[in-house]
């Protein structure tokens, strides 16, 4: 309607040229101007869509986070009710966890049944030295009385049978000096090996177990609002996560700037660009008061890809005809103010108007200007979706 307003100032001169001289109105003495009219109408409304594309299909979109056991059984404690507020770290639920307490329980026996070994092993060493320094002394006191015996064989005083009971009491000794030398290894081995190499896996059996029996309490992993609560006492734990056993939304994170996504026509590709500034009306932000219904908001970034696109490796040949619909330009906007984002809902659905204002020289400057009967369009759709009740849905791509 502006448009038509803004381009009928043709038809307005020539009605009051043929009513300053006294002819009557017709089509015939109207023709040039009506012409004028509607060439100055197309050019008007095709630099006003065209520079400055309208979405529709505006969203805030966010993300949830599904709670499921890692552990089955049945529920013996909900800690939450729908709607209410959790901290990570906080209890959701609480599955029985007897069997889980058991096999903890189990772990640390073990583990101290090798501390009681450690012990066992370490008594061990010291017998095995002792037997080993009683046999070494042994074997010294036998060498010596050898060598004497052989000192009176040489000088004919001893006797060969006593010379040859004394070399084999000796060879007799240094076996026994062998076999306590291995009785130490093997008790040594046990100390700095064998034992500790069990009390690790007896240590990981323990750390396994405390995990599992940590599993039968579900905490949750972020702070947000519980919904769907679809469980009490006596439930069977949802282990699926098609079937969770709650919702939570999660708060938006500090210091992450807050998008809006839109899909706009494939054909506003040649005019949207980064930093481009937008209005974004949302329908949960409208209200009497008509505070913060329109926000500013600039293009953050534009999908390099259309998803219409996209092909994915299956059992079947490719068609393309399948493509005839096609997909939209995905653009993301930040609000201009960050301010603004405490005002805004996630998922709220948007209408949002962009606005050409790159362009150099007075043509430049006509098209921004073209703008604000954009602006004011998006003003009136807002005030018409308040007075009607049906909200900012529409159709159309620009």
């Amino acid at each position: 309607m502006f448009e038509l307003l803004l381009t009928s100032f043709p038809v307005i001169i020539r009605y009051f040229q043929l009513k300053r001289r006294g002819e009557v109105m017709t089509v015939w003495n109207m023709r040039t101007a009506v012409f004028l009219w509607a060439i100055l109408a197309f050019l008007l409304f095709l630099v006003i869509f065209y520079f400055h594309p309208k979405s529709y299909s505006g969203l805030l979109p966010f993300r949830t986070v599904s709670v499921v056991a890692q552990t089955s059984g049945p529920v013996t404690e909900v800690a939450v009710q729908n709607g209410q507020r959790v901290a990570e770290g906080d209890l959701l639920f609480r599955i029985e966890n007897s069997a889980q307490q058991a096999a903890v329980r189990q772990a640390e026996a073990n583990l101290e049944k090798l501390s009681a070994a450690e012990t066992q092993a370490q008594d061990a060493l010291k017998l095995a030295q002792a037997s080993e320094l009683e046999v070494r002394a042994k074997l010294d006191k036998l060498r010596v009385d050898l060598e004497n015996a052989q000192t009176l064989l040489a000088r004919n005083v001893g006797t060969q049978d006593a010379v040859r009971k004394l070399d084999a009491e000796v060879a007799v000794a240094e076996a026994e000096l062998v076999a306590a030398k291995a009785q130490v290894d093997a008790a040594e081995s046990d100390i700095a090996q064998s034992i500790p190499a069990q009390r690790k896996a007896a240590q990981a059996a323990l750390d396994g177990a405390r995990v599992a029996l940590d599993q039968t309490n579900v905490n949750s992993f972020t702070d947000g609002i519980v919904t769907q609560l679809a469980m009490s006492v006596g439930s069977p734990a949802s282990q699926l996560i098609l079937s969770p056993a709650m919702v939570i939304i999660p708060d938006r994170p500090d210091g992450l700037p807050l998008r809006i996504t839109a899909g706009f026509s494939q054909v506003a590709r040649a005019t949207l660009y980064e930093g481009m500034p937008a209005e974004i009306a949302c329908d949960s932000n409208i209200g009497l008061s008509f505070r913060n219904a329109v926000l500013p908001a600039r293009v953050a970034s534009i999908q390099p890809a259309i998803a219409a696109g996209q092909v994915v490796p299956g059992g079947r040949l490719l068609e393309p005809n399948d493509g005839l619909t096609r997909g939209s330009l995905l653009v993301y906007f930040e609000l201009e103010h960050p301010e603004h984002e405490a005002v805004m809902i996630d998922g709220s659905g948007c209408i949002i108007q962009t606005y050409t204002n790159n362009l150099s020289g007075f043509t430049g400057h006509v098209i921004a200007a073209t703008g604000v009967v954009k602006a004011v369009g998006l003003r009136l759709k807002v005030w018409g979706s308040l007075i009607s009740g049906v909200g900012l849905a529409g159709g159309g791509g620009h």
